[in-house]
């Protein structure tokens, strides 16, 4: 796995996401080898570098919203080319969407 380290603003960034699910039952842990959000043991987004990958749902219109976003991509954890089809990274320029993708990643949990 490919090891990005976060700017200070992004690291920041994610901080102040974190502090805004808190009230939705999301801790901060560790999946992927990155500072995640996690609901239990299930991730919904990860810091990846100057980006944050959400867990949005590969048919989703939150999904489709996201990929839409400027750098957005499919995220490969790995570097390799095997990209996770139902995760997004979003990158810090679209911070401001970054709360509304953790909501949409959070109503994903939901069966």
């Amino acid at each position: 796995m490919e090891k990005l380290v976060p700017s200070p603003a992004a690291a920041e960034a994610f901080d102040s996401l974190a502090a805004d699910v808190a009230g939705a039952g999301v801790a901060v842990g560790k999946m992927f080898g990155a500072t995640s959000l996690m609901v239990g043991t299930k991730a919904v987004g990860c810091l990846h570098g100057d980006a944050v990958a959400f867990k949005l749902g590969r048919d989703s219109a939150a999904h489709a919203e996201a990929l839409a976003l400027p750098g957005a991509a499919l995220f490969d954890p790995s570097g390799m080319g095997r990209p996770f089809k139902d995760w997004v990274v979003v990158p810090l320029a679209s911070a401001a969407q970054w709360p509304g993708l953790a909501d949409s990643a959070l109503a994903a949990l939901q069966p």
